[in-house]
């Protein structure tokens, strides 16, 4: 049964993380009104849009991801397809290349889709805007919270907004929750200090991170694979993820550390695909017809907010997606955590609105403590972090590195590699005896 939670709700930020959002809390809240600085006019942004600048690139909608955005928009995955993504079949038709090893091919059941990010937030901001208690409104620049100190606690009571157009005074608008997805430059942590409140505990991993994309047009039947993907690794700082994506297109998007810049130049661009995947893969590449300039882009740091650990926090505000962990984008992981997190602010909801924000931020945190784990134990083992290994890590460096070796040759281990990093399993699982042996045995 679902409970009441109050009359109007407010997010702030329309990527995916503030579109699955609005979704999870259209069903507790009279009114949801979503606030985006970008317009989105029409059906919404063709390419890139400033709010989202990593939104060029290659981007993963991993199976757990595409599982929870199925639940919350049922029938979107069809559509989708429908409208020119492509659908895959994990280490069937993905081609997946770790620790320098190529991984054993095998049905695994777990289906993704691979396109833009410009598609697929285009299609759920549609599903979204189909909701009848949502509105969107666009060009709208967050100015300030209100806020209510009559209960003798602080307690957010709505936004200001200035409106693109709009002449005259902010608007504001009050509301029961107000929610920050505006990604890595969200307004949480100076609205707390403004309020009196802790700034929560950061973990910050330098990372360093620049990317190349290409989008490209191969000769027709030269790509047997739907997408090759081809990690980096101690001693290999170069990665290449190339995904066949809507439009009868393919992007091809290379990642480097500080050691190994992302190249602008097409020379340097083939050099580096000439170095990273298999033969006949380079070959299709340079076979391939360039659709515009190669765009790029850099991400300095991994960074997560530990606000489960705060003591106080103002009712009436949470905080979600890049606000609240934003992850080296390398991994994939950042829209199917922002789909886990709308699934936890889902469930808290169901309980009520009493210590909303302890209980969500705590759900938050043990559901994207996976994908942290992962990423963040790639980048200490790859990359100069600033932060150093502890013998744990090291042991899971050393054992994953042998595991990839194992999936080279053994289907079952591929398969459970692959459902972790998918976050279909907890890193626990490749610890299991039956998966341990078969990266003992070798």
């Amino acid at each position: 049964m679902i409970r009441r939670a109050g009359k109007h709700a407010v997010v702030l930020g329309a990527g995916m993380g503030g579109l699955l959002t609005a979704r999870a809390l259209a069903d507790f809240y009279d009114r949801v009104t979503l606030v985006e600085r970008d317009d989105l006019s029409g059906e919404g942004p063709d390419g890139p849009r400033r709010g989202v600048p990593q939104g060029f690139h290659a981007h993963a909608l991993l199976p757990r991801g595409l599982r929870i955005i199925e639940e919350l928009f049922p029938g979107v995955t069809e559509e989708m397809v429908a409208a020119g993504a492509v659908s895959y079949e994990m280490i069937v038709h993905l081609r997946m290349i770790m620790g320098g090893h190529e991984f054993a091919r095998t049905p695994t059941g777990e289906r993704g889709i691979s396109a833009t990010r410009p598609f697929l937030e285009r299609h759920v901001l549609g599903r979204v805007r189909a909701l009848p208690t949502v509105t969107v409104r666009d060009r709208s620049q967050v100015t300030g919270l209100m806020t209510d100190d009559s209960s003798g606690t602080a307690r957010v009571a709505g936004v200001r907004i200035a409106t693109a157009g709009r002449v005259g005074a902010d608007e504001e608008l009050p509301a029961d929750l107000v929610v920050d997805v505006m990604g890595r430059g969200g307004r949480t942590l100076a609205w707390l200090e403004t309020m009196g409140f802790e700034r929560p505990e950061e973990e910050v991993v330098k990372v360093e991170v620049s990317y190349a994309t290409w989008y490209l047009r191969l000769p027709e039947g030269s790509m047997k694979d739907r997408l090759v993907l081809v990690g980096t690794y101690p001693g290999q700082p170069k990665g290449v993820a190339l995904c066949q994506v809507e439009g009868d297109r393919w992007l091809a998007t290379l990642g480097g550390n500080a050691g190994a810049p992302a190249p602008a130049d097409p020379a340097d661009f083939f050099a580096w695909v000439d170095e990273v995947v298999p033969a006949e893969v380079a070959a299709a590449v340079r076979a391939a017809e360039p659709l515009g300039e190669i765009g790029l882009a850099r991400i300095p740091a991994s960074v997560r907010r530990h606000y489960e650990r705060l003591t106080r926090f103002p009712e009436g505000l949470l905080v979600a997606g890049d606000a609240l962990c934003n992850f080296n984008p390398i991994y994939g992981q950042g829209m199917s955590v922002a789909a886990l997190e709308a699934s936890a602010m889902r469930e808290c909801l169901r309980e009520g609105t009493e210590g909303l924000a302890r209980r969500y931020f705590t759900a938050a945190a043990k559901a994207l403590d996976p994908a942290w784990q992962l990423s963040t134990g790639a980048d200490l083992a790859a990359r100069d972090t600033g932060v150093p290994m502890t013998p744990q890590a090291r042991f899971m460096d050393a054992y994953v590195r042998r595991l990839q070796r194992a999936a080279s040759h053994d289907a079952e281990a591929a398969v459970a590699f692959t459902r972790v990093t998918g976050l279909l399993d907890p890193p626990s699982a490749l610890m299991r005896p039956s998966v341990m042996w078969r990266v003992l045995r070798g």
